[in-house]
This record gives structure tokens, sequence and C-alpha cells, in this order.
């Protein structure tokens, strides 16, 4: 979700900074671990002296009442406005409550289950997420196409057996290494459906950079 459908570093930093400045955390170093994470386990890392159920209502409130800046990325509406119905779904390390608030103020149609926080035991770069999201739509990993922008997704992604595309919108082309393949954004994505019920394949202009043969 975050850095692949929405821009919402704003609200995620501002969130952070502010609660890491509350627990005597530098909030640099705070907001080098966050991404991609779930929330609980960062706060965990982050004080493990805390009660990390605590602390981590305490940043999804705040994070789910700073929608300031929140919208989407270039070329997210038009590409799920191309995709059938079932054919996708988010996988996020947000909660399901901050995740679903984030998508509506960015105006993406979120119908039907989402795999979030609440959904899993352990987040990103475990691969329990995109399995989990894989068997909400009813595919095998090896048919899913997960969409990432932070390393710890990409790992993810790949330990659960997708294919992996990295978006260059927030990360260094360096720590997404471990992806199939980079683009700098969605506008570079095409959605071509396949004769009979083949289904759909996705296609990237010649702008896409593969990472590896």
């Amino acid at each position: 979700m975050d850095g692949v459908l929405i821009s919402s570093l704003g609200s995620v930093e501002r969130s952070w900074t502010r609660w890491a400045e509350m627990r005597g955390i530098d909030p640099a170093y705070a907001l080098s671990i966050i991404h991609g994470r779930r929330s609980i386990e960062s706060v965990a890392f982050l004080r493990p002296d805390l009660d990390a159920e605590t602390e981590n209502r305490i940043i999804g409130k705040m994070e789910i009442d700073d929608k300031e800046g929140v919208r989407a990325l270039p070329g997210v509406l038009d590409l799920l406005a191309a995709l059938p119905e079932g054919a996708w779904t988010v996988v996020t390390s947000a909660t399901g409550a901050l995740a679903r608030v984030r998508l509506a103020a960015a105006g993406i149609p979120a119908s039907g289950r989402i795999i979030s926080a609440d959904d899993v035991a352990k987040g990103k770069p475990d691969p329990a997420p995109y399995l989990a999201g894989a068997a909400l739509l009813g595919f095998l990993p090896a048919e899913c196409v997960v969409i990432e922008d932070a390393s710890s997704g990409v790992n993810a992604g790949r330990a659960a057996g997708c294919t992996v595309l990295a978006t260059t919108f927030s990360h260094s082309m360096e720590s997404l290494s471990a992806a199939d393949y980079l683009i700098p954004d969605l506008t570079e994505v095409r959605v071509k459906r396949l004769p009979g019920d083949e289904g759909i394949k996705l296609t990237f202009t010649p702008m896409a950079v593969p990472v590896k043969s």
C-alpha cells in the first residue's frame, strides 16, 4: 500500500517522529527501522521495555489522525481500473483500520478483504503476508505478482515464491536488488487480458529495468 498505491510518507514520518520524541528515541534512527514492517514489530524493536500493544495503539491513532498529503501515486487508479474484479488485493504492514483510512483518503477502492498487520502472526520480510494474500485471491504464489517499494516487502514476496516488481518511489535501487524487476512507478505497467479464461498478464514498458536474468 504505502509507497506503491499511495504516498503517505509525510504522515508516516510525522507520526513516528512524534512518537520517537515522546519515547526518547532518535527520530532519524526510528525512521530507518520502520518502513515495510508491522508497526508493532517496529515498536517492540525500538522500545522492548514498553508494552508493544499499548504503544502500537498510540502510534496507530497518530497515523490515522494524520491524513495530510495522502494521495494515490501515478498510474495507480488506471492500473486498478484495468484489473478484473478479484484479481488483486492489498497486502500491507499497516493495521486494517489504518489501511482503510489511507486508501479512502487516496480515493482507492478496496472492496472486500485485504491482508493487514492484523491478519498475520509474522510480518514482512516473513512470507506469511503474501502467502495469505495469494490464498485470499485463490491463486498459487507462483501465479502472483507482488508490487513492492521496500526491501522487507521485496524479500517477503520472493520468499513466498511470487514474482516481485519493485517501484523506486521511496527506496534506492540497491536496496531493492532482490526484486525481479524495477520500475519508476505504476505508469509503466499495462494489463493484457489473455484469450478465454487464461487470465491476465502484466506487461512493462521499455523503462522497466530487470535486476537479474
